[in-house]
């Protein structure tokens, strides 16, 4: 009878911003446990937080094999530990930044009141089983995230941003401030052609949805029948991308314990859709390729899905990619998304208009569409080589709005 053991642990600081003034700071170091045994038919789990002897964690796992959850696959085997740690804070070297965060908006910007958090996280994801799997991945990351309100404004928030850096950099966060507030003061009118620039992770997901194995195989994506063909813009490449610079509090291995060579994997490429993505129970019931792509799931077995999606770079600037033209960057965009064709439809509260670095001004409300196939076809632009705005990557595509 094999033996798995699976470990999530976070060590955890936050401060908490109310009417721009720092208002608690709280400390956590949690540990997260999945016992497992396996008899090659079933799988025991046992669940738990904090301290526990292991011997009586898988004790209590096989006594768990009674509820026969299905598992009748081979455990993985290799060795492998990551640490993308650049940089460890203290108590005080963390609330030393949270105080001049918090100093350089109210000092700054006293037009505004701000609200928000501040926090750091270590968090170390590791694997091991009685067949010599061992595995680890740990990251360290602290992150600033700041909703405005103008003084004058009768909303609840005028907006929001935020940013994440292993070895944090108060000049590049006071550089985006100093981006959103004073773009904020200005005002501006919706240019006649519409291109968004904005992080894509949002606009994955129906594309998530449509290249999962099983809606493929049993028809209902918007994708079956399509593996194999051309149906995106030639530039528009699409992996699963857990490398050291991709990827931020993320495992490079999966819920069974698979890695990816290079911790990579394509999907799309150059607009061709090449397979859908499936965990060991999805590939064998639909007989498609098995892409390392099961999620951990602490109290049960995997689950497909494990997918940490990146499109692929241009060699161009955003400004390159832009020739001139300005871009649309929402900020508040709440109340749409996707329907089940692919249409996406948002409402755009606060959005700013930006030369593809910088901000000219908030731009009054307006709505937006458009439809997966041609957000990533025919108006798709690409993803800029640098990381203005938002210092991260960011797409740029063209859509249609309303006022």
């Amino acid at each position: 009878m094999e033996r798995e053991l699976i470990t999530i642990s976070r060590d955890r600081r936050s401060v908490e911003i109310e009417e721009s003034k720092i208002k608690s700071y709280n400390k956590e170091n949690r540990t997260n446990r999945s016992f497992r045994v396996y008899d090659g038919e079933y799988a025991g789990i046992q669940f738990y937080q904090g301290e526990i002897d292991e011997d009586k964690g898988y004790k209590q796992a096989q006594d768990n094999l009674i509820l026969k959850r299905d598992y009748k696959f081979t455990l993985e085997t290799g060795s492998r530990h990551r640490d993308k740690t650049e940089r460890e804070y203290s108590d005080k070297e963390f609330m030393e930044i949270a105080r001049e965060a918090v100093s350089y908006l109210k000092t700054n910007y006293p037009d505004f009141i701000f609200s928000g958090n501040i926090k750091a996280a270590k968090t170390t994801t590791a694997m091991q089983n009685t067949l010599g799997l061992d595995l680890s991945n740990t990251d360290n990351i602290l992150d600033i995230d700041i909703a405005y309100k103008h003084k004058d404004s009768k909303d609840i928030t005028d907006g929001w941003f935020s940013i994440g850096q292993r070895d944090f950099d108060l000049k590049k966060f006071t550089d985006m401030a100093d981006n959103y507030l004073k773009g904020y003061r200005e005002k501006a009118e919706l240019p006649e052609e519409l291109i968004i620039q904005e992080q894509y992770y949002g606009y994955l997901s129906k594309l998530t949805e449509s290249l999962e194995a099983e809606n493929l195989s049993l028809g209902t994506s918007l994708l079956s029948n399509k593996v194999g063909q051309k149906v995106f813009d030639s530039r528009f490449t699409l992996t699963h991308d857990v490398s050291d610079k991709e990827t931020w509090n993320t495992p490079f291995f999966d819920g069974e314990g698979v890695t990816q060579e290079s911790d990579r994997r394509e999907y799309i490429k150059n607009g061709v859709i090449i397979s859908g993505y499936a965990d060991k129970r999805t590939a064998q019931k639909y007989s498609v390729p098995h892409t390392g792509s099961a999620g951990i799931n602490m109290t049960d077995t995997p689950y497909n899905g494990y997918v940490n999606f990146r499109i692929e770079r241009s060699d161009k600037t955003v400004k390159e990619l832009l020739g001139g033209r300005l871009t649309v960057v929402p900020i508040l965009a709440a109340g749409g998304g996707f329907n089940e064709k692919g249409e996406f439809v948002t409402p755009v509260q606060k959005a700013m208009l930006c030369d593809g670095e910088r901000f000219l001004g908030r731009l009054p409300e307006f709505a937006i569409k458009g439809n997966m196939l041609d957000i990533f076809g025919k108006n798709f632009i690409g993803v800029g080589s640098d990381d203005p705005v938002f210092n991260d990557k960011q797409i740029l595509m063209r859509m249609e709005y309303s006022r």
